[in-house]
């Protein structure tokens, strides 16, 4: 298909508390339920449930709690749900996770990859608030994210912003309304396209959730992650790739090609887009590794992500992201 705007119409491991457990990194084990991916990619079937490696990571809760054990997950929500059961909340509660740090640091988000010995530390809802903000500009001055399960929320308000001005929105907090109107289940590409749209001149509301804090966490508010900033995937001798369709696999950790075109790709997804989605710009990285031209790129994408419609300039920008960190341009 050449380019163009398209779009597609389209348990059971027991978890322990560990009461007294020094905070380090995750562990791995030796059976369960992750295929070790092929090396070159191919696809190759995974095997046999009892033949995959079995992976125990370590958790706590970011404002504070004993340490947990999860293990047999294959995506986010799947983990979501575990540290959930380990800590005996529901899963609705949780917002996101950081890796090795209990600060709301979005540096250190978990996305699509975890690293064999990284600790996990989730983020559940805290305090409700209400806001009303004038858009008296067009931008508003925010980034958004989404932590895989349906929740979308702030990665990144930026600096002299609409947004920055009104202190009580930090980063961090779930959008949770928008105008009255529930966003809960609404992908981050959709929820930041709703506040683009917004009208000028006007004031609008958000009903906002912000992550629980412990005493020490309550501090000044981040203004996110720098775009520009080195951050690395993961920090262990390898990674888990969480999919949101199909297996989780186990992975060498990033090349530098993968590094540097999927931190460019997801700064082309927040210029275009107002949004920042690492899993998703691996994806998009490793769609477009072995293609030969923008057509083709095209073609694998809307049979890889038919759910999104992206403009013929950010296909084109992406597949030149691509081929820069080949030659190693980027």
């Amino acid at each position: 298909m050449p380019l163009g705007p398209w779009r597609k119409k389209n348990k059971s491991t027991k978890e322990h508390l560990v009461e007294n457990e020094e905070v380090g990194g995750g562990h791995a084990g030796a059976t369960g339920s992750v295929a070790k991916s092929a090396v070159n990619g191919a696809g190759l079937p995974p095997p046999p449930a009892n033949l995959r490696p079995k992976l125990v990571f370590h958790t706590q809760l970011a404002h504070g709690s004993p340490t947990g054990r999860i293990e047999g997950f294959s995506n986010v929500k799947e983990l979501y749900g575990k540290i959930a059961e380990a800590f005996n909340i529901s899963p609705p509660e949780m917002l996101f996770c950081t890796l090795n740090t209990h600060k709301i640091d979005m540096d250190k988000l978990l996305g699509g990859q975890i690293g064999l010995e990284d600790f996990i530390f989730a983020h559940i809802k805290g305090i409700r608030k209400e806001v009303e903000v004038h858009k008296s500009e067009d931008a508003l001055g925010l980034t958004i994210t989404d932590n895989g399960a349906g929740y979308a929320f702030i990665k990144r308000i930026k600096e002299g912003s609409v947004v920055d001005g009104v202190k009580v929105i930090s980063v961090g907090d779930h959008v949770e309304c928008i105008n009255g109107h529930n966003i809960v289940g609404t992908r981050h590409y959709e929820v930041a396209r709703m506040l683009k749209e917004l009208p000028r001149d006007k004031a609008f509301t958000l009903k906002l959730v912000e992550p629980m804090k412990a005493f020490e966490m309550l501090e000044p508010r981040s203004k996110g992650a720098k775009p520009a900033g080195d951050n690395k995937i993961g920090t262990g001798r390898g990674t888990l790739r969480l999919r949101s369709k199909g297996p989780a696999t186990v992975e060498d950790e990033p090349t530098e090609f993968e590094e540097k075109a999927v931190k460019k790709v997801d700064d082309l997804l927040e210029s275009y887009m107002g949004i920042r989605d690492t899993e998703l710009a691996a994806t998009m990285v490793e769609v477009g590794r072995d293609k030969k031209n923008p057509d083709e790129f095209a073609m694998a994408l809307d049979e890889t992500l038919g759910d999104f419609a992206f403009p013929d300039e950010f296909v084109f920008d992406v597949w030149g992201a691509i081929g820069d960190a080949k030659q190693g341009r980027v």
